[in-house]
């Protein structure tokens, strides 16, 4: 059975051996399965890559994660791929990359095998990515930390500020934001 078919609670016992989720972790996944625009507000180590990682899962096609750190996104895939056979489950694709390993990835999503993708902010305004990303099925977009869209100002990061314009011409997908620490500004 693929987890498709599952619900939330058995698709969380069957991938990563967990009985019951944390908070409001299911909350936040039946939203972005029902195809809505999803906030998650979650302490660190509250589970928040849970809210984006079992939906990327249990979707048809690949969820794009916009991560601000490359260490962050290594221990990511790393993390997922713990939990799964096939290491392609989980890539990132970022500057860290060569052209030879950038073109590997790109290869697996195109397949079908990664159900999970993470990029920088930086890596997804170029128009590469872009053309790549249209060319492949998205089953959803994931914001992690998206409290730098505007914590740090309008020029720290500007990319972060450009997401939704970028994400709205790849796709028509759900969009979930995550953070630890969102303002009432944010």
């Amino acid at each position: 059975m693929s987890l498709v078919e599952l619900a939330p609670q058995e698709a969380l016992k069957s991938f990563f051996g967990f009985d019951e989720f944390k908070g409001e972790q299911e909350k936040a996944i039946q939203s972005v399965l029902d195809g809505r625009d999803t906030f998650v507000i979650m302490p660190t180590g509250g589970g928040k890559s849970m809210c984006y990682q079992l939906p990327a899962l249990m979707l048809d096609g690949v969820a794009l994660v916009i991560s601000p750190l490359i260490a962050l996104m290594k221990n990511q895939v790393d993390a997922i791929r713990g939990h799964h056979e096939d290491k392609r489950i989980a890539h990132f694709l970022n500057s860290s990359l060569a052209r030879s390993e950038a073109e590997r990835v790109k290869m697996d999503v195109a397949e079908g095998w990664t159900k999970l993708l993470y990029v920088a902010p930086e890596s997804l305004t170029k128009a590469e990515t872009i053309a790549f990303l249209k060319s492949v099925r998205i089953s959803f977009v994931a914001v992690d930390e998206a409290h730098c869209i505007s914590e740090w100002g309008h020029d720290f990061r500007p990319e972060y500020r450009r997401i939704k314009p970028i994400v709205k011409d790849i796709a028509d997908v759900p969009i979930m934001a995550l953070t630890a620490t969102a303002t009432p500004k944010v």
